[in-house]
């Protein structure tokens, strides 16, 4: 057997793991995307503003409504802007995590820049929530070498950015509780009425129908499926009605720990799994010749 084919170790009673994950996003990028620039357009700025004004709220009411806990990535501009948020989230009992500041591109940045990004993220963080986030998520689900030894450095619980696996895993040493598009609402929904987008939103009813046999195959292999949705695009009614589809199924279906993220990393670092799903952080050389 393949080495990482290997089972992966739920807590005691279940056999797979579900995550409902949600990146806090509002206008960041937008304003990450167009800085320097002078821009008076209103239409995707306020499109965005629709997840802190509106989807938010009802993304935490469908927690509620569940009895779940999430994860909610929040850049900390999107905290700063809106201080009701960070708040809002932790009072819930839902995990606040690190998302960068202004949804930067973190390839974008040298070491030092990422750096100090955390620690203005974290300073923002525990000034308005009394501590600092254990978990990250990089924007744009890019990370680099430099910015994962800055997360071991300022001492981050886990990282969920990467898909290089659908358990669990750890790359030198820092869990890594993994994503994948295929469960993210943007690929599906995300529509500017600009240049970039490439064909109408989808049909909810055929992205859940999807989306539920995803589960179903986290079931049959035992794997963690990591819903990850934005307040701007899945706030919207249409879609709270699609998730309630799903999360009615994933809630209602036994031996699946519906957990956040963090607690998926605590049960890594002190399970077996730790060892067991361990790896080395690797990039790979273009400097290639042909046979």
């Amino acid at each position: 057997m393949f080495k990482f084919a290997a089972k992966y170790e739920w807590p005691k009673g279940y056999t797979s793991a579900a995550v409902f994950s949600a990146d806090v996003d509002g206008e960041s990028p937008y304003i990450w995307r167009n800085r320097g620039k002078k821009v008076e357009m209103l239409g995707e700025i306020e499109q965005r503003r629709f997840g802190p004004r509106v989807g938010l709220s009802r993304i935490l009411g469908l927690c509620d409504e569940f009895g779940i806990k999430g994860s909610f990535y929040t850049p900390a501009w999107i905290a700063a802007t809106y201080p009701e948020i960070l708040p809002a989230i932790a009072k819930g009992g839902h995990e606040v995590a690190a998302h960068g500041y202004y949804h930067e591109r973190v390839d974008e940045l040298d070491e030092a820049a990422n750096d100090k990004i955390l620690a203005h993220s974290i300073k923002v963080f525990k000034s308005q929530i009394g501590k600092a986030p254990v978990g990250y998520r990089s924007p744009s689900w890019e990370l680099t070498p430099a910015v994962h030894r800055c997360l071991r450095k300022r001492r981050f619980l886990y990282d969920s950015s990467l898909m290089g696996m659908d358990v669990p895993y750890s790359l030198d040493g820092l869990p890594e509780i993994p994503v994948q598009w295929f469960v993210d609402d943007a690929p599906y929904f995300r529509y500017v009425g600009g240049p970039t987008d490439k064909t109408p939103p989808a049909n909810p009813n055929v992205v859940v129908d999807g989306w539920m046999e995803e589960f179903e195959a986290t079931r049959e292999f035992g794997s963690l499926f990591m819903i990850t949705i934005h307040p701007w695009i899945s706030g919207r009614g249409q879609r709270i009605r699609m998730l309630r589809k799903l999360l009615t199924k994933v809630c209602n279906t036994r031996g699946v720990w519906v957990t956040t993220a963090e607690e998926i990393a605590r049960h890594h670092q002190k399970s077996v799994n730790a060892k067991k799903f361990a790896m080395k952080l690797k990039t790979v050389s273009t400097d290639i010749s042909l046979p």
